[in-house]
């Protein structure tokens, strides 16, 4: 007998070991430590006591009739600490059932496929003693964290809070990047550019980087008035040509990290998408006549390693495409990050003969593109570098300096298969560098006619959010949580509404930022970001067989218990605090008081209970804030610097410019009791699809919304996608939307092409039941957060943490 943990994974192996064998699944962990107490022996050396998961006895029951009548049981849970820790578990089962002569092995293959299965099956081992220790010393160190913290939120602030080990620290990052947001202050600045021409053409644009020598730097419009009219009377001439050939090298094969970045960036798939279509891929798609075969190999690695075998296919194949040219001498190997698992392979295609054109009419849409990704990035990866001939001018002009940059591409390589994206992080800081153009040829002292000089405006712009892929790659880059945790992360924030996403970025709620500044003060190494990678390392050196689990957890158990104990003592009680403010009830005349309560903070008469006026907590500043935001809106127009004046539509007061209707700048006014809240449009770092310019958030008659800071020459309003595929068309993504009275759904972002809705939000989860893409997600009074199925002969429901509550 065979175990694996899906259903899929199980019909998949079948075709490959023949009548001899029976292939059963154990669908995940069947053991796990109790919902209802710690289930920790601390006393005890840390002894766990694990129970049968709630709703698995009928698995546990199946499994142990079905070993009766078998010679040996093989154990092919992935080849991981999760899949370890399923397998001895399996084994302690089968092990107390005593009977005798029963063999047990552990079986490990990174791909599904005829060839790694039988070679798995040739070379059977045993469970690893240490891999289990350290997935057992993760889950007892998350379950202390956990269960012995959140009680403490219960108390001080509102029950149904929690802490996690590593989501609050994840958590942390998004909290302190909002504050990092909210203290930024724009600084003004001046960008010179001059459009010139030489003896040859084409002309060009070239940027001013020096003054005076030093960096360029302009700060203000009297300077920048001054520079612009000494450029306009000296003369622009060729200090140097620089010229030379740049090798730009192809990236590694997929890691899980560096899959859910990508998949983010080019497919916008949230981790959890990605993640649900690798796993779909690597445990085995119907191919007609083949049957079912695994596409890629094991989605969970943090390795860049591949295996020789696939690398002989892949150079064969390269050449056999592209030819000669675009293979390297050697094959590429490159080095993984420290302590990656080299047992592992980076992710690749199982045969890469299996080209994404051939595999289209097999594959679903998210299935599809998640392929060609893979199987791309994997093809590139062992190509021969791009080669740019790349040219830099400097300038003189007086006390300026300008300089040009412009690139050929000589031979395209790897970029003839796949170019990787970047982040905003990443793009920011290479700006300028890859500027694919050809620059005239000129000659050192040759003067230059100056077409156009223009100077403008500009302001430096805040941190960005977190983005799902810029918050992976945080985690990744300071340790924190390996490849098999991030999803489970960014999902645990959002379920427990310690942050929200607004254009697909993380914005810490009220009650997360509370929950975070508490955990900080009083759990200041627990939740610290370098401690929390020491724990990474010290669990991969247990792995390894290094460091003893029962050690490393006393050494941190120690440290931990001693903060729990001043924190119980010291922590603030939320539910007793209270703010008095300058507001009086309408009711009874008594001042209102700031409280916590289950949804955050709110206004409530101080004369509880014998008055029970309670009124929702607008966020308006103070009287003397309100006034040096009116005062700050006296500054001129941001667009095009004329005053800006008090005007009074259908909707309220708002700031227009005074330059209407050449300039049609607004900003928004927030009026109540007396104090007036100024709106501003506040700057992204997007750019609009349409025309280029930057995104702003606008602030209209429904809510916040996302659009073209060119308005009204251009009308593109940023639609928020749920990365959902319209069922009806099967084309579009289903996007937020809200109807004239303000009632928010959720309908094809074709329409009125499409005219398909939804009340709820869908989430990119099959439906377990009967396939469909998508589930539902609403909050109940009852049952808490739920995803249903949305098709009427379909009565599939689970709760948001995803166990299933009925089928």
């Amino acid at each position: 007998m065979v175990i694996v943990e899906s259903p899929t994974k199980a019909k998949t192996i079948s075709k490959y070991l023949g009548k001899d064998f029976v292939v059963k699944a154990s669908s995940g962990h069947i053991k796990d430590l109790p919902k209802n107490s710690l289930g920790v022996d601390v006393e005890n050396d840390f002894e766990p006591i694990y129970k049968i998961i709630h709703g698995k006895e009928k698995v546990v029951d199946e499994l142990k009739r079905a070993a009766r009548n078998v010679a040996a049981i093989y154990l092919a849970a992935d080849p991981d600490r999760e899949g370890e820790a399923i397998c001895q578990h399996l084994a302690e089962i089968f092990r107390s059932s005593k009977k005798s002569g029963l063999k047990i092995y552990r079986v490990l293959f990174n791909e599904i496929t005829k060839s790694a299965i039988q070679h798995a099956f040739e070379n059977p081992g045993k469970i690893d003693e240490h891999k289990v220790e350290a997935q057992q010393a993760r889950r007892i160190v998350d379950r202390l964290v956990g269960y012995q913290i959140s009680p403490l939120l219960w108390e001080k602030v509102r029950r149904g809070l929690s802490a996690g080990r590593v989501q609050s620290v994840a958590l942390r990052l998004i909290v302190d990047r909002e504050r990092e947001v909210q203290k930024f202050r724009p600084e003004e600045y001046w960008v010179f550019t001059a459009n010139l021409s030489g003896g040859n053409p084409p002309p060009f644009d070239a940027r001013a980087v020096k003054l005076d020598g030093k960096k360029f730097s302009v700060a203000d419009q009297r300077l920048a008035e001054e520079i612009e009219e000494h450029l306009r009377h000296v003369s622009f001439r060729v200090a140097s040509i620089v010229q030379k050939e740049r090798k730009k090298n192809p990236v590694p094969p997929f890691t899980t990290s560096k899959l859910q970045q990508e998949a983010a960036r080019k497919l916008r798939f949230t981790v959890q998408r990605a993640m649900m279509v690798a796993q779909r891929l690597y445990e085995g798609i119907e191919l007609g006549k083949e049957g079912s075969i695994g596409l890629i190999t094991y989605m969970r690695t943090d390795s860049t390693r591949v295996a020789d075998s696939a690398l002989d296919e892949v150079r064969k194949f390269i050449t056999q495409r592209y030819g000669g040219a675009y293979l390297p001498k050697t094959a590429a190997r490159f080095k993984s990050q420290k302590g990656a698992q080299e047992a592992h392979e980076a992710i690749r295609p199982t045969m890469v003969e299996r080209s994404p054109e051939s595999l289209k009419r097999y594959l679903d849409r998210d299935e599809h593109r998640l392929y060609e990704l893979i199987w791309k990035r994997f093809l590139a990866s062992q190509m021969q570098p791009a080669v740019f001939d790349q040219t830099e001018i400097e300038i003189q002009a007086g006390r300026a300096t300008f300089k040009a940059s412009g690139a050929v591409l000589k031979f395209d390589g790897f970029l003839k298969v796949y170019q990787e994206e970047r982040d905003e992080e990443a793009a920011a800081e290479t700006e300028g560098e890859e500027n694919i153009f050809q620059l005239p040829k000129l000659s050192e002292g040759e003067v230059l006619a100056v077409n156009q000089l223009t100077k403008e405006q500009k302001f430096t712009q805040p941190p960005p959010r977190y983005t799902e892929a810029m918050l992976v790659k945080t985690l990744e880059e300071k340790g924190i949580g390996r490849p098999s945790t991030y999803a489970q992360i960014v999902n645990v924030i959002q379920d427990r509404n310690y942050a929200t996403k607004k254009d697909g970025r993380f914005i810490p709620t009220e009650t997360g930022i509370v929950v975070t500044d508490l955990l900080v003060e009083h759990f200041k190494a627990i939740f610290d970001y370098q401690y929390t990678a020491r724990m990474e390392e010290a669990l991969d050196e247990i792995e390894e067989g290094k460091e003893d689990w029962v050690e490393t957890l006393a050494s941190f158990y120690r440290e931990f218990k001693k903060e729990l104990e001043v924190a119980g003592r010291e922590m603030q009680n939320l539910k007793k605090h209270e703010i008095e403010t300058d507001e009086v009830c309408e009711k009874c005349g008594n001042k209102m008081v700031i409280k916590w309560g289950r949804f955050g903070r709110f206004l409530a008469c101080s004369n509880y209970p014998d008055c029970k006026n309670t009124k929702e907590l607008t966020k308006e500043v103070s009287t003397e804030a309100a006034a040096q935001d009116t005062e700050v809106e006296t500054k001129p127009c941001e667009k095009c610097g004329k005053p800006m004046v008090l005007k009074k539509g259908r909707f309220g007061e708002f700031f227009a410019c005074s330059g209407y209707p050449e300039c049609r700048n607004t900003r928004r006014i927030i009026s109540r009791n007396g104090e007036r809240l100024v709106k501003t449009d506040t700057p992204t770092d997007e750019k609009c699809p349409r025309c280029g310019q930057i995104l702003v958030i606008k602030h209209g008659r429904y809510g916040e919304f996302t659009a073209c800071s060119n308005y009204p020459d251009c009308k593109y309003i940023k639609q928020e996608s749920t990365g959902v595929i319209c069922p009806k068309c099967g084309k579009f993504d289903i996007v937020a939307r809200k109807s004239r009275r303000g009632k928010s759904f959720y309908g094809c972002s074709s329409y009125p092409d499409c005219d398909f809705v939804l009340w709820y939000k869908p989430v990119a989860i099959s439906c377990p039941a009967c396939g469909e893409k998508f589930l539902l997600e609403r909050q109940t009074k009852r049952e808490g957060a739920i995803r249903y199925c949305h098709k009427s002969n379909c009565h599939y429901k689970e709760t948001a943490q995803g166990a299933a509550a009925s089928a």
